[in-house]
């Protein structure tokens, strides 16, 4: 991303039609004619220092502009709920009143997420709060700057303890080694409603969503994903379409992290006035996917090129990229990126750095290809851009091959699929089993006696059920042991 570009921050991504349209006529003043979208949900766009202290003073809804690039804006799924799978006891306000909470503004990234749903990274943040399944309980998945990999803070963390939570991490993280250390100290410092965990997150896999287009919602709403191709929104767009939401009774639009945005609770009667709005501005609501699921830095023209490139190489195969996400990253070995594939960018060797020379990529997928599970395979190193199209086909073909086989986290696998198995015969009153491996040493049957062989008094040794009651079954090795 160009570091040069300033920010508005939109806490969850979560914003009114009437606070964008002001942000739309703050920046107006200084002739800007387009808006960026942020992965995290935030506006970005290029000013200068003067013309950020001017800006500031005419908003009315107070927004600040931010060129410090050690904030961060918090990330949260408020964008899917109501349209995507939920978890049961989570609700639209729910995440309106954690934000609400948040009096400052933090350094840390902040993710508060829904595991059900796949349209918001749920682990690319230093603080990850993810639904629990008991009501207003999350779990808090942490991996601080300094720390070497992620953990699980040790208790279940109250909705309304969120930003409390937060806000002391902020002020003690730098001097924290571990979770167990974090633990002791913050139940030092705060009192907060925690909860047990009775027991581990597990989250499920689930392909990603098609964000686009017209969708109904409920029995007489719809909702709206609006996307850009190369992330450049007219502003004039925006702003009539702010008007179009204030005019309709539309009380919020929403940033996803793709860098598009989502309006939800469209009314039925307003629909057709929505679709002939947009048709006059020309605007195409339904691209392919193949371009869709892409994450791209922000103002990076080679990046965006060679995204072009690869999609087109897409099409013109005629490949499928269904549920897979892509990104493409400057930052080799840092990997924050929440797609399903990875394509970094090397730099240029040292040796030649005053030398124009043709830059080579790294191809590195998530396990099962399931950003969630935070485990990179590295499948290609220091490939031409030329090879790409080719490496990208085989894993989306590696990707469709795996899909549905991969075992779900709390799936247990049935005995009799893999252990050995041998003949025994079993008492059909109590099931005790009878195996010629071990006799009965009760009825004074030696080891090594077939069942066949056993007198026609034998009796059950636990109910005295007949031998004709005992019938012959396969059972796993280990359950006659």
């Amino acid at each position: 991303m160009n570091d040069d570009l300033h920010r508005i921050m939109i806490p969850g991504g979560v914003t009114s039609p009437g606070e964008l349209k002001d942000i739309i006529s703050m920046l107006e003043t200084t002739g800007l004619t387009e808006v960026h979208f942020g992965s995290r949900q935030d506006l970005l766009f290029p000013i200068n220092a003067a013309d950020e202290k001017q800006l500031e003073n005419i908003s009315k809804f107070n927004t600040e502009i931010i060129a410090d690039r050690s904030y961060q804006n918090i990330v949260c799924s408020y964008v899917s709920a109501d349209i995507f799978d939920m978890t049961y006891w989570l609700k639209g306000s729910t995440y309106l009143y954690i934000l609400e909470d948040f009096d400052f503004k933090p350094k840390l990234k902040i993710n508060i997420t829904d595991p059900k749903q796949r349209l918001v990274p749920i682990f690319s943040g230093d603080l990850n709060f993810v639904a629990s399944e008991s009501e207003d309980y999350w779990y808090l998945n942490l991996k601080l700057p300094h720390w070497k990999k992620a953990a699980f803070y040790p208790v279940l963390i109250y909705s309304w303890d969120i930003h409390k939570i937060s806000k002391a991490i902020e002020e003690i993280h730098e001097d924290i080694q571990d979770v167990d250390e974090l633990f002791f100290v913050l139940s030092k410092k705060l009192d907060t409603n925690n909860k047990a965990v009775e027991k581990e997150l597990k989250i499920d896999y689930t392909t990603f969503p098609y964000y686009e287009g017209m969708n109904r919602m409920g029995i007489d709403q719809f909702w709206l994903g609006l996307y850009w191709r190369n992330n450049k929104y007219d502003l004039d767009f925006l702003k009539e379409f702010c008007g179009f939401c204030l005019d309709n009774s539309i009380g919020k639009i929403c940033i996803t992290p793709w860098k598009s945005f989502i309006v939800k609770g469209i009314k039925k009667t307003s629909r057709l006035e929505l679709e002939r709005f947009l048709g006059q501005w020309g605007i195409n609501v339904r691209h392919s996917q193949l371009e869709m699921n892409w994450h791209v830095p922000v103002d990076d023209t080679d990046a965006l090129d060679l995204k072009k490139f690869l999609v087109r190489s897409f099409d013109q195969n005629d490949i499928s990229t269904y549920g897979l996400t892509f990104g493409i990253s400057n930052d080799v070995g840092k990997r924050s990126h929440f797609a399903s594939v990875i394509i970094e960018r090397n730099g240029a060797p040292a040796i030649v750095k005053d030398f124009e020379v043709r830059p080579t990529y790294n191809v590195i997928h998530f396990e099962n290809f399931d950003p969630n599970t935070q485990k990179y395979s590295a499948y290609a190193n220091d490939v031409d851009k030329i090879e790409l199209p080719g490496l990208l086909m085989e894993l989306s073909k590696k990707y469709f091959k795996q899909l549905g086989t991969i075992k779900k986290p709390d799936e247990k696998v049935e005995k009799s699929d893999t252990k050995e198995k041998k003949e025994v015969y079993q008492c059909q009153s109590c099931f005790t089993v009878y195996d010629k491996n071990y006799g009965d040493s009760k009825a004074q049957v030696a080891e090594g006696t077939k069942f066949e062989n056993l007198p026609e008094t034998y009796t059950c040794s636990v109910c005295d059920a007949p031998k004709s009651n005992f019938t012959k079954v396969k059972l796993a090795v280990n359950e006659t042991s």
